[in-house]
Parts: C-alpha cells; structure tokens; sequence
C-alpha cells in the first residue's frame, strides 16, 4: 500500500473527506486537521509502515510533508535493516 493511499484513506474514514480531493499539494489546513488529528495519522502511519517518528520531526504543512517524512523513515528503516550482519542459525 503506498503512502498517499494509506493518507487518503485515513481522512477519508476519520474526517468524510474525499479520496479525490487529497493531493500531495493540499495543505493539512485544508482538510481542516488538527494537531490531534495529525497525531492520529502520524500513529496510522507508523503502524502500515513499520516506522518511528522522531520527536523533532517537522511538522508537515501539506500531504505531500507528510509522504516526504514517511518516505524518509522508510528509507532509513531499510538502510538499518540491510547494514545488520545476516543472523544464522
């Protein structure tokens, strides 16, 4: 499942909006979310994608901030993964 989905997917089912009009240009003030409700998506995303925020993260402005930093947690996941030496039985 790829990030914007799991975005569109989560405000649609939380706030009503629809999967249509999120892109990643349209700001998180458009969709009219709050603080708690990014909190919420930050949490869904962890959780679809086996990722950890850090506490100084920015916060995202529009969709596309937020597909930005996931992407980024993503990538630094797999970078960790690959640099552990293979486990062996």
């Amino acid at each position: 499942m790829d990030i914007l989905t799991v975005i569109r997917d989560f405000l649609h089912d939380r706030l009503g909006v629809d999967p249509t009009t999120i892109h990643p240009e349209t700001t998180l003030a458009e969709l009219e979310v709050d603080s708690l409700m990014l909190v919420e998506l930050i949490f869904e995303c962890e959780e679809k994608f086996n990722v950890t925020f850090d506490r100084d993260t920015a916060t995202p402005a529009t969709i596309g901030d937020m597909m930005s930093i996931v992407e980024g947690f993503i990538a630094t996941a797999a970078a960790k993964a690959a640099a552990q030496p293979a486990k062996q039985d």
